[in-house]
């Protein structure tokens, strides 16, 4: 387990193994194998366990690890220290520390964390350096989804546990993938349990979404959320880099499509049910986006829909 080994680089001070601990340390031979597969070198996971009421856990890595290390505090506390600053780290508080840079941490000695851990590396973990080397922080409300997030480092662990055959390794990349991102776009990974009403953007494109087969300006947009139209078309562009009317525009097309695919409307019908001036401008404003005309696209998709003989090749998935 990783807890019980020495390296030179490493201090390690821990009691005889915590209750209920787990951890795997994927083999040399593999993580070379994941640094080679086109799948898995993108993102992969080297070691990963769960070390619940860890007392006394305690690590200090003088020239960091090969790897970047990721610390979940499920429940309790401990502390980090990370360029010569100390920081606390409490219930559903995280940590990423970059590959290579000293640091140390450990638990709480009165109220010792339970956390989850793993080490990544890949090219691209990059992608994720906006959050490295700084708390997380995820707030408590109805819509934080700390369980799936706790889900997902039990999918990789579990199929790791299983063996490390090619597909185990890559399903584990791809979880992993999905935890970094939960932690990097918490907005986002929230957004499944509903709209927050507190959030204008999210309420205008709601709004918007509600509205596309009726005549709405940008003036009501920003009535609807109690903005001033310039204001809000500022932050709407800060936040999607879109304009709202654009934005508007694209779910309009997004609507469209869905109609050319999923019912019989005629494309004249369509356009006139999305408030275009008539089926010219909608074609004309459709095939720009899509780079496919109505008809074609109907084409096209529309016959996803039916059943393929079963001994036809899938030349359309």
């Amino acid at each position: 387990m990783e807890n019980r080994i020495k390296e030179s680089s490493e201090k390690l001070k821990i009691a005889d193994g915590f209750k209920g601990e787990k951890a795997i340390i994927l083999p040399y031979s593999i993580r070379k194998y994941e640094s080679e597969n086109e799948i898995t070198r993108q993102l992969y996971v080297t070691h990963i366990g769960y070390y619940p009421h860890a007392k006394f856990h305690f690590r200090e890595r003088k020239k960091g690890a090969d790897q970047n290390i990721f610390i979940f505090c499920e429940e309790g506390s401990g502390w980090i220290e990370y360029k010569g600053e100390r920081f606390e780290i409490k219930r559903h508080q995280g940590f990423i520390f970059p590959a290579n840079e000293h640091h140390i941490y450990g638990a709480n000695n009165d109220n010792p964390w339970s956390i989850y851990w793993l080490h990544f590396k890949g090219g691209n973990s990059f992608m994720f350096s906006s959050v490295m080397g700084k708390i997380i922080s995820i707030e408590e409300s109805d819509k934080s989804r700390f369980e799936d997030r706790f889900t997902l480092f039990e999918e990789i662990f579990q199929n790791l546990e299983m063996g490390y055959d090619p597909e185990n390794l890559e399903y584990a990349t791809f979880c992993l993938m999905h935890l970094l991102a939960s932690v990097k776009y918490i907005d986002q990974f929230r957004e499944i349990k509903n709209v927050k009403e507190k959030d204008i953007i999210q309420k205008s494109i709601l709004f918007m979404k509600n509205n596309l087969e009726n005549k709405i300006t940008l003036e009501d947009i920003a009535q609807k959320v109690g903005y001033s139209p310039s204001h809000f078309s500022n932050l709407f562009l800060k936040k999607t880099t879109y304009p709202p009317m654009e934005y508007y525009h694209h779910l309009k097309l997004q609507r469209a499509a869905s109609y050319l695919q999923f019912s019989d409307l005629k494309i004249k019908e369509i356009a006139f049910r999305l408030g275009y001036f008539d089926p010219f401008h909608f074609s004309k404003s459709f095939t720009k986006e899509m780079n496919l005309s109505p008809k074609d696209y109907r084409n096209k998709y529309k016959k996803l829909n039916f059943t393929q003989n079963p001994n036809e090749d899938e030349k359309n998935h």
